[in-house]
């Protein structure tokens, strides 16, 4: 039984084919784990023991069918579920949605148990997961750093052994900076790839994007396979891929051009030397792997006017995840009711006119054509650089209060220049667990695609990891 909860995804999934164990064990053993576990890190805040136990008895018949998974406390509701965002109003009247998301369903229809929902920061507006209703998530690397955000519960559910999967989704970062710091692998799909409905066409203004994080590249692909797929009305849709997604894991790239980024391109965060390391590291391996590789990132990544525009965006969006609570709650959202980082930004969106959000919008759009130029015909295949520029910060960096309510914004500032631009242009991008430091903390490594190239990202890190496997690294808190 404890070999079987190991596993990855996939191979649970055949393990309760193969009659080796059942479903029923498995959610068990689970739901034991995160007894055992989450105490210590704060990772699952909604329990679904009954639940799960009752869906195990007879489980869905599909790919992964009786294999245990937690959903992300974000944007994924699920029928009959607690649905919080990180908001203690949420929290206090218990407010709990009535069905399941488009990808819920996909996700319950291949046949996953949900046996949880994971911790996130308020509206996900953070790249760490500390929210005010349910205090922070602890990373089972170091219990004193951070897993993240915003999806930094799931990862350290995941990255513990608490599960093998969790949903994550990813607005500028929050897919990819969570593996980064939990030595997990993270893929935030092409704009249009899983579709947001029924309720949203899009969120974040298009940057935000559903998937999950893994252990493996393989249980990445499988789950791409699942949930990916347009639904009707949906306003964007991805180029449909020319096979299966988990087809790529195997397949030959042929040598690619690879160009490597390690210093941010705007000049104003300092790259700490260990991510530094970690990028120019995979780079070096992936020469050795045959393909053409050189310093080289698109021109457009440097444009000073990006940061004002997407924090333009971003406060708007703050406002709208407000608006949004009061929509569906019918309850309004004052500045007691939320915390005080959410309230100024909210303030700050509410005095964007107009004319100045689409004159940020038409900014943005100009910005992306200039990066993804980068990638078109004959241009390079593959973009490297560090996930975050630093490794796992000291949880209480990110602390939002009265006197200063936009310190958040600041440190995030410096957690997400190599991710956020891609949530703009709408490309795939991939952290991988490739390196750890001195103090055994993990250091994720980029990779960013053409716009609809997931199968080259996944082809890519199945090489990297067969070259350098991590599946056998674990944290100090694990299982």
């Amino acid at each position: 039984m404890t070999q079987a909860i190991d596993l990855d995804a996939m191979g649970q999934a055949e393990a309760v084919r193969a009659g080796d164990v059942t479903a029923t064990e498995l959610v068990s053993a689970a739901l034991a784990r995160i007894d055992s576990l989450n105490g210590r890190l704060n990772a699952v805040i909604h329990r679904m023991d009954d639940k799960a136990l009752g869906v195990a008895a007879a489980p869905v018949d599909g790919p992964f069918s009786g294999v245990p998974m937690v959903l992300k406390d974000l944007t994924a509701h699920s029928a009959g579920d607690p649905f919080h965002e990180g908001m203690r109003m949420l929290r206090d009247v218990a407010w709990t949605e009535a069905e399941d998301t488009y990808l819920v369903a996909k996700l319950r229809a291949a046949g996953f148990v949900f046996v949880g929902r994971t911790n996130v920061p308020e509206f996900g507006l953070v790249p760490t997961t500390e929210p005010a209703a349910y205090g922070p998530t602890c990373n089972p690397w170091d219990t004193t750093r951070s897993t993240g955000g915003s999806s930094g519960g799931s990862a350290a559910a995941v990255a513990s052994g608490m599960v093998a999967v969790g949903h994550a989704n990813d607005g500028g970062g929050s897919i990819r900076i969570p593996a980064s710091e939990c030595g997990l692998y993270g893929l935030k799909p092409s704009r249009g790839r899983v579709s947001l409905g029924p309720e949203y066409g899009q969120v974040w203004e298009g940057f935000e994007a559903e998937h999950v994080v893994t252990r493996s590249v393989r249980d990445c692909a499988a789950l791409l396979d699942v949930v990916a797929g347009p639904m009707p009305g949906d306003p964007y849709v991805a180029p449909p891929p020319s096979r299966p997604f988990l087809d790529a894991v195997t397949l030959e790239t042929g040598r690619l051009r690879v160009g490597v980024l390690c210093g941010d391109p705007s000049g104003t965060v300092e790259v700490q030397p260990q991510c530094a390391a970690a990028a120019r590291a995979a780079g070096d391996l992936l020469a050795e792997l045959g393909h053409n590789v050189s310093d080289a990132s698109p021109p457009a990544l440097a444009d000073p006017s990006f940061t004002p525009n997407f924090i333009t965006v971003y406060t708007v969006f703050a406002d709208w995840c407000l608006e949004d609570t009061r929509r569906r709650t019918g309850q309004a959202v004052d500045r007691s009711g939320c915390e005080p980082s959410t309230w100024a930004l909210a303030e700050m969106g509410r005095a964007v006119t107009p004319a100045h959000y689409v004159q940020a919008m038409q900014a943005l759009h100009l910005y992306s054509r200039g990066v993804r130029s980068w990638w078109e015909p004959d241009g390079f295949d593959l973009l490297v650089t560090p996930t975050i520029p630093e490794p796992p910060p000291v949880l209480g960096q990110f602390a939002s209060t009265e006197e200063d309510p936009l310190a958040p914004l600041f440190r995030a500032a410096a957690i997400v220049p190599f991710t956020a631009p891609f949530n703009v242009t709408g490309q795939p991008a991939a952290s991988v667990p490739l390196h750890w430091d001195a103090d055994g903390l993990p250091i994720g490594v980029q990779l960013v695609g053409a716009y609809g190239r997931e199968d080259l990202l996944l082809s890519v890190s199945a090489q990297l990891e067969q070259a350098r496997p991590w599946a056998g690294r674990r944290p100090p808190i694990w299982g």
